[in-house]
């Protein structure tokens, strides 16, 4: 195997030849080693290749969480493909989009979400479905369909190997002629309009960030990593990633209540965990026994800013472990970090750039904002995705060069303009301010909305909370906050007036919308687009 780890799958041979022994990945009561999984992958992508897939051919793969969902991404990178992992909670009419759209020729399921599935798969790109369990009843005039080959041994890690189960190696598979630069996965992603977008991530952007990403967690072999979200999500799959990525051990979890957390991190003795604010919510509710507490030795966050008192409320939890507060966007996989070192002193800031990542602060016209100048945050480096798939408009609009002072003879390099608006510090940590899309203009002012949210999380009435600017003649918006209760009954009139006290007059929210819960993505993030749909009906 090449010491140079050029392919995603790369990561997996690796730690099955340093430690074929140590166990991978666990889902449920299952676990399987590294070389066994590896063995597995190797089996899986063999069976896509005599399926006839060929270099380039998209697999869509619409699983749970579970050790196929795992052993198919790797297969379809051994194989030369390039996977879709399409999250499990999504119904059949988006899934066929993500298939449509992809052009998968390949999809792999369960029996039970095959049967869903007709309607949408007529005339569709697949030809090829692999079927995880009995394949009974599945077959359809448009497309064959064939079991996955028993490859998944069953058991649990006893001195190194596993009980029970076998793996069927079928044919050798053919070694991928990939290189970094090729596309490697495409991870849809909703925008604040149309339908889910694929952005396209090579091989180099999956091996650089887990390397990146494992870097400044300090991971090492004896981490145990809970997976709580979906592997379709960037921050999801980058726990997968990451943990292949030194040897570490990943738990896969299907995250239904939040008491399940503490529970699997007790049973398998967890030392990192990775959520978005939302769930972080959840799980701060949650009992947590106090020695499962003290083994996790880091928790990170992503996907949103963390609210101050939920941060405070998860650091008097995790008494021993770092905080890791992130930022990332699916188009550059993952930007930056806050040191924990750092979180007392500025437990707003998203930190600095992470290892192999420039961060700029740039105008619209490209040129590099001052410190304290609001601006669109701008990623360089390898982590820079390759584009939305098929849209090559979308693309050029998110994707643009960046120049470089004094370098004339530099040939063009793209970059990704985040659409986030962001301000840097005179020491250079970054401050989110608000999503382009999300910002809210009211009676000539700019608002950022996680100013409004912070504001009514430090009250301590409300568990979850999401300003919005909805459309209003004259005045550009009018300011509605939507919010669950802490506790009991939310009295609207006391939270007003509290954040009357905390906020000047134009960003206090005309509306307070208070619900049982608040929707969610299925990435795990508030639904700021449908609740601004109801809010606006």
């Amino acid at each position: 195997m090449s010491r140079i780890r050029t392919n995603l799958h790369h990561l997996l041979a690796q730690a099955a030849e340093q430690a074929p022994g140590s166990a991978a990945l666990t889902y449920k009561r299952n676990t399987i080693t590294y070389g066994d999984l590896w063995d597995t992958v190797r089996a899986a992508a063999g069976q896509l290749q005599e399926l006839g897939l060929q270099p380039g051919d998209r697999v869509a793969i619409y699983l749970e969480k579970r050790l196929e969902l795992v052993v198919a991404m790797f297969a379809t990178s051994v194989a030369g493909g390039v996977f879709v992992p399409i999250n499990h909670v999504l119904k059949p009419a988006q899934v066929g989009h993500i298939v449509a759209d992809s052009g998968a020729r390949f999809l792999v399921t369960s029996a039970d979400r095959l049967v869903q599935l007709p309607a949408v798969l007529e005339d569709g790109p697949v030809e090829q479905v692999v079927v995880v369990g009995p394949a009974a009843g599945a077959a359809s005039s448009h497309y064959r369909v064939s079991p996955l080959r028993d490859t998944i041994a069953r058991g649990s890690v006893d001195g190194g190997g596993i009980d029970g189960g076998s793996i069927d190696v079928g044919a050798e598979p053919r070694e991928s002629a990939a290189i970094d630069l090729d596309p490697a996965a495409i991870l849809y992603t909703s925008g604040s309009t149309g339908k889910p977008k694929g952005v396209v991530l090579s091989h180099r952007n999956l091996v650089v960030g887990a390397e990146s990403v494992s870097t400044y967690l300090r991971n090492t072999a004896d981490d145990v990593i809970l997976s709580i979200l979906p592997l379709s999500f960037d921050a999801g799959l980058s726990q997968v990633t990451t943990a292949f990525s030194v040897g570490a051990h990943c738990i896969l979890m299907n995250y239904l209540l939040p008491r399940d957390v503490p529970r699997l991190c007790a049973q398998h003795g967890v030392t990192g965990i990775t959520g978005v604010p939302p769930l972080w919510l959840q799980i701060a509710d949650a009992v947590w026994p106090e020695e499962v507490a003290a083994r996790v030795r880091y928790w990170a966050n992503t996907g949103g800013r963390m609210p101050r008192a939920v941060l405070d409320r998860l650091r008097g939890i995790f008494t021993n472990a770092d905080p890791y507060l992130m930022y990332g966007l699916t188009e550059a996989f993952r930007s930056t970090y806050l040191d924990p070192r750092e979180v007392d002193r500025r437990p707003d800031s998203i930190g600095k750039a992470i290892p192999n990542a420039e961060i700029l602060v740039l105008r619209p016209d490209g040129t590099r904002c001052e410190p304290g100048e609001e601006g669109e945050l701008v990623h360089r480096g390898a982590l820079v995705a390759l584009g939305y798939w098929n849209d090559p408009e979308r693309t050029a609009e998110r994707y643009r060069p960046v120049h470089h002072p004094g370098q004339p003879w530099r040939a063009p390099e793209l970059a990704v303009w985040s659409g986030d608006t962001v301000v840097a510090d005179d020491e250079g940590f970054l401050y989110f301010v608000g999503r382009t899309d999300d910002m809210i203009k009211s009676s000539g002012y700019r608002v950022s909305p996680s100013e409004i949210e912070e504001a009514a999380y430090a009250t301590g009435v409300v568990r979850d909370a999401v300003a919005l600017g909805i459309e209003e003649a004259g005045i550009g918006h009018r300011i509605a906050l939507i919010a669950t209760a802490a506790d009991g009954v939310l009295d609207t009139t006391a939270l007003l007036t509290a954040l009357r006290q905390a906020l000047p007059l134009y960003m206090v929210p005309s509306l307070v919308d208070v619900r049982d819960e608040l929707p969610r993505s299925p990435n795990g993030k508030f639904d700021r687009n449908l609740m601004k749909a109801q809010v606006s009906v």
